[in-house]
């Protein structure tokens, strides 16, 4: 369903699994599995809100019609589709062990409104059909009060997207619609809670909380949890296409509310415009003359040297690429790595692991995208020069492949003329053959750097932004009925592509411990099973999360996908949810299907082989 497609529609950037095998998982389990949670919560995302609660009449006589009656009047709710949908999956009467059986609610909030005149009122009706769907649905539940950037085809998102101040800014400007893989885009501003679309996303969310509020008691303890908004990150133009590292170098938000905000940020975490002055080098005497770091000192003209940014101007460059290597008996245990050097001193290695769904769709016969690599140089205090980077591909233990040099420059303010560093002895090594399949990305040769203090600061205040727009939901949960209920944030986790300038979303703060509500991921691909999220999770100190969003992006038998799930509880996962498509009698329900969605129709990814696990590992077949 197009309204709860966003990170579906990322994944295809993000990246396809490689196959994995019993032997890699079960590895996996003994690094990572402590004593498991019992009855791990299964909550599929079930697509109900086009063909029952916002539902229009079938044709006379259509298979649908009985699904309508139950759908519709007084006492209609989803409640008989959802019990439908996963009674394919997990026939009636069966129960399983290890694992409880729930669903996903998706609640959009901007769909909740409909015309009246001038105005836009809430269409009391389909909110009392979505929590009626819990009333009557004896099953745990989460709940995903769902309002991003993702249009949900809600004729309000029109009139929202008329008023800048809803929407992001660059410097250029606020950003207007966009287009990702045929979903409009609407970039509603995080810089403000009291513009319009923020009042329409609360009220909303205020309706369908006073109506759960309303239920029994036992009913309402049906919640295990609440996601918040969806993915809730900062913004930039070009969705489809703009989260690497290629210029120009444009990122939210500068609206004036927002300059005002940083201003107050530097105000208080550095006390004095002293402490500033001191950091950045300056000598302003008010932060009142601070302005966000906007400009690349390489094309453009500067009022001050803190006004250069880029996607490396807060100190860090990516070293990154991406090899081949097959399968090999005689180093079976080896976990092929990339070995980065600087001027002849190894300062860092890299695993071969991550996912790189371009290189597969380049390359189909690889069979395999996790051939990604990435090693994030600090280039802070390095010295003014020349500096050499040579890489190199350790295919097996101390047998090591050079794959390129690239000579970069880090520079100082004034923009000398960088000097060539000194060189000590390089390893031995072989040269790439002709069957060799690799590639380094990154850094581009001759390319130069700079280094700003004033970055850090600004993605900092910019990643507090989003914490405090969660923040201001979390309130509005809490003045409800549901002072208890875990919430939990939905987010992504930029950092496991290699490709992707993490700090153009700025998350990194609210994937963080927050008080109040717990970490909530959305994961694909090789995060769901590899290595990459649980090395973060382990740096974390996150004791629990949830798993908003769930596909390995490949076929796995039962077996694997029991041992997927095993890990993921022993680490702490309080529930797994992935799309389901709904079905009414056995048969797909017509509407805009997910191709994400697990279902034995579905050829996408290997999504219909992970329903039969999905089934299999429930029933314990």
């Amino acid at each position: 369903m197009r309204a709860f497609s966003n990170t579906r529609r990322l994944v295809l950037l993000v990246g396809l699994s490689s196959a994995i095998g019993i032997a890699a998982l079960t590895q996996a389990t003994l690094l990572y599995l402590r004593q498991e949670s019992p009855r791990l919560l299964l909550a599929p995302m079930i697509g109900v809100i086009e063909p029952c609660i916002l539902a229009q009449g079938p044709a006379a006589g259509s298979a649908n019609e009985e699904l309508y009656r139950r759908c519709t009047g007084p006492a209609g709710s989803a409640s008989a589709l959802v019990e439908s949908t996963l009674s394919a999956l997990l026939p009636p009467g069966s129960k399983s062990s290890r694992y409880e059986l729930g669903y996903t609610l998706p609640i959009p909030l901007l769909k909740l409104f409909k015309a009246a005149g001038s105005d836009w009122v809430i269409d009391a009706e389909a909110v009392g059909r979505l929590v009626r769907t819990i009333r009557d649905t004896d099953r745990s539940v989460i709940v995903y009060l769902f309002s991003n950037h993702f249009s949900v085809n809600a004729p309000i998102e029109e009139a929202l997207q008329a008023d800048p101040r809803n929407l992001s800014a660059t410097p250029n400007g606020p950003l207007q619609r966009d287009k990702y893989y045929g979903t409009d885009i609407f970039n509603w501003s995080l810089a403000s809670t009291a513009n319009e679309v923020t009042r329409r996303r609360v009220q909303a969310a205020q309706a369908v909380l006073a109506e759960i509020c309303k239920l029994e008691p036992r009913q309402i303890a049906r919640i295990r949890g609440i996601t918040l908004l969806g993915e809730t990150h900062q913004l930039f133009p070009d969705f489809a296409g703009g989260m690497g590292f290629a210029m120009p170098y444009l990122v939210s938000d500068y609206s004036q509310e927002s300059k005002a905000g940083f201003r107050a940020f530097l105000k208080k975490r550095l006390r004095s415009i002293g402490q500033l002055n001191l950091l950045l080098g300056t000598n302003w005497t008010s932060f009142d003359q601070v302005e966000p770091p906007s400009k690349d000192i390489r094309s453009m003209s500067l009022r001050d040297f803190t006004e250069h940014i880029d996607s490396f101007a807060h100190g860090s460059l990516p070293i990154a690429g991406w090899a081949y290597v097959a399968p090999s008996s005689s180093a079976a245990s080896w976990q092929p790595r990339v070995r980065i050097y600087r001027n002849g001193e190894l300062i860092g290695n890299a695993p071969v692991a991550l996912g790189r769904r371009d290189v597969l769709q380049a390359l189909p016969e690889l069979g395999d995208a996790n051939t990604g690599w990435r090693y994030d140089m600090d280039f802070r205090t390095l010295p003014v020069g020349l500096h050499r980077i040579d890489i190199y591909l350790e295919a097996e233990p101390d047998a090591l492949i050079h794959l390129s040099t690239r000579q970069i420059a880090i520079m100082d303010r004034q923009q000398q003329t960088p000097k060539p560093m000194p060189q000590k002895p390089l390893p031995p090594s072989s040269q790439p053959g002709n069957t060799l399949k690799a590639y380094v990305d990154l850094p581009l040769d001759q390319s130069s750097y700079f280094y700003n203090p004033l970055v850090p600061l600004w993605h900092a205040f910019r990643g507090q932004q989003v914490v405090d727009y969660l923040e201001f939901f979390r309130k509005t949960v809490r003045q409800s009925c549901l002072t208890d209920t875990r919430l939990y944030t939905h987010q992504i986790v930029p950092f496991t592509n290699p490709g992707w300038d993490e700090n153009k979303y700025a998350v990194d703060a609210s994937l963080a411990k927050l008080e109040d509500i717990r970490l909530g991921v959305s994961l694909y691909g090789e995060p769901t099973y590899g290595t990459s999220f649980f090395n973060w999770l382990s740096r974390s100190g996150h004791a629990h999360y949830g798993v908003t969003e769930f596909h390995p992006m490949k076929a796995l038998s039962s077996g694997e996908f029991e041992e997927v799930l095993k890990v993921h509880s022993g680490r702490g996962a309080e529930f797994i949810s992935f799309f389901l498509e709904p079905r009414w009698s056995g048969l797909l329900v017509s509407r805009q299907h997910n191709i994400f969605s697990f279902d034995p129709d579905n050829q996408n990814f290997g999504s219909a082989q992970l329903y039969g696990a999905a089934g299999r590992t429930l029933t314990g077949r």
